[in-house]
């Protein structure tokens, strides 16, 4: 009785400890140890099968080209974040754009959207977007929450736009191609990003209260072509770089992470004296050396944090199957007779909860594993493919998890945001402007949901 029951009181323990604080790398591979010597007790495990995590750790982590790239995406994201870059294309967005209804909501929109595709991590992003658009929100007489809750949605694109870090960590467990994900993903983004600025212009003109028009001067025409070439077009020829190069096949994802972090360095090199020229105030930038200093170590800090997760999720992962967690997973999931479209409700319900207390990279490292024999079980006849189900599972699951951002009592991208604005923004109003986006969410997971070509259609079309 207690082989059998081991795997699940293995996962039961974890969803106690997690909740305990203690670093999570270090609760994985705590648990993988000590249910491994349990399982040694049982008889269910030997102790020579803890010496296999070692060659799956460097076989696994150490030598993955593809993990290769997560670090250089962080990299990338960092230091153009640090050099200005985000700043000037806020402000040249908002210059296009201050005619619109809900212009600087809409800019802050597009500028989390563009971002996203050079933004590895939705922490940095959010707090970059909060310190540069929440205040001017505010001048404009924007409603707190309003204007709280479309800066941490924007900042939160970048965990599902490519090249998303999340998206090469979930092809990497799933085995499946890193390009044909970041094909995938790309539609149901700008879809996720259209809502988002389909709502804001439509709160600028039935809630002119809690939007109200915003008036900037215009510029003549050839300082708006000046604006435009130094505020776009940089970031703009950055991302076309290195999505396209993924995109069409010209270049790994690790050699375009490597396009992308020494692009950013150009950048960040150049971009401070050309926005210098244009302000009538220049201000004394940041020296270039202190931005790839205080940028390198950021980024190492976060990969290391990272990584050391999947450290841990790597012994976890060995243990749990050792003891056989995938069959009693997955007999749970034949028992309930919930069929294959309630399953997959179920699955997306409980994905739904955990966003409520833990963030996506401990969700995808744990439960990713224990779902993927699941969902392979699962036959979903005409609407969706044997050999597509995963990739089209992976984007619910993406959906899903930016809504973990956003759901107290640990929305991590609420708490971002508060940490990051003026003081008299309350953590009440942050929380009531992040519903309707969190309902957005549900809506555009809902559509690929339904309508699954929303996510197949480009790789199919393009990869075939």
């Amino acid at each position: 009785m207690l082989a059998t029951a081991l795997p699940l009181l293995m996962f039961a323990a974890l969803a106690v400890l997690l909740f305990s604080g203690f670093p999570v790398a270090f609760v994985l591979g705590g648990l993988a140890l000590a249910f491994g010597c349990l399982g040694i007790l049982a008889d269910s495990f030997t102790f020579i099968q803890f010496f296999n995590i070692v060659p799956r750790i460097w076989g696994g982590i150490a030598e993955n080209l593809i993990l290769v790239a997560i670090p250089m995406f962080i990299l990338m994201g960092t230091v153009l974040e640090r050099a200005g870059v985000a700043g000037e294309l806020l402000r040249c967005l908002d210059r296009l754009l201050c005619r619109v209804p809900g212009g600087l909501a809409l800019a802050v929109t597009l500028m989390g959207t563009i971002m996203a595709a050079t933004t590895g991590i939705i922490g940095a992003s959010v707090v970059m977007m909060t310190l540069l658009a929440l205040p001017a929100m505010l001048q404009a007489r924007y409603q707190a929450g309003f204007a709280s809750g479309t800066v941490a949605a924007a900042g939160t694109l970048g965990i599902l736009i490519p090249p998303s870090i999340m998206l090469v960590v979930m092809a990497e467990m799933l085995n499946k191609s890193v390009g044909t994900l970041f094909f995938a993903a790309f539609i149901p983004g700008l879809l996720l990003a259209s809502l988002y600025a389909a709502f804001t212009v439509c709160m600028a003109i039935f809630r002119p209260d809690v939007a109200p028009k915003h008036t900037t001067e215009n510029r003549d025409d050839d300082s708006l072509i000046i604006l435009i070439t130094t505020g776009i077009l940089p970031p703009a020829i950055l991302i076309a770089l290195v999505l396209g190069s993924i995109l069409l096949g010209w270049a790994s994802p690790t050699e375009a992470a490597g396009v992308g972090a020494f692009g950013a360095l150009l950048l960040a090199f150049f971009m401070p004296s050309l926005i210098q020229r244009q302000e009538p105030t220049p201000s004394v930038p940041v020296p270039y050396l202190r931005v790839v200093r205080d940028s390198v170590e950021s980024a190492a800090l976060t990969g290391g944090m990272l990584f050391g997760i999947f450290i841990g999720a790597t012994a976890f992962s060995l243990v749990f199957r050792s003891l056989g967690g995938d069959e009693a997973i997955t007999g749970l999931a034949e028992a309930s007779g919930l069929g294959p479209w309630g399953m997959l409700t179920a699955l997306m319900v409980v994905i739904f909860l955990l966003g409520f207390f833990f963030d996506w990279i401990e969700i995808t490292l744990i439960v990713l594993p224990i779902f993927v024999p699941i969902v392979e079980l699962l036959d979903f006849g005409d609407h969706v493919s044997k050999a597509e189900v995963l990739y089209w599972f992976a984007i619910l699951m993406a959906i899903n998890l930016q809504t973990s951002f956003f759901t107290p009592p640990f929305g991590f991208a609420l708490f971002y945001v508060k940490g990051a604005a003026p003081s008299v923004v309350s953590m009440q109003e942050i929380w009531h402007g992040s519903i309707p986006f969190v309902v957005l969410q549900l809506v555009a997971l809902l559509m690929v949901l339904v309508f699954p070509d929303i996510a197949l259609w480009l790789p199919r079309t393009y990869l075939t």
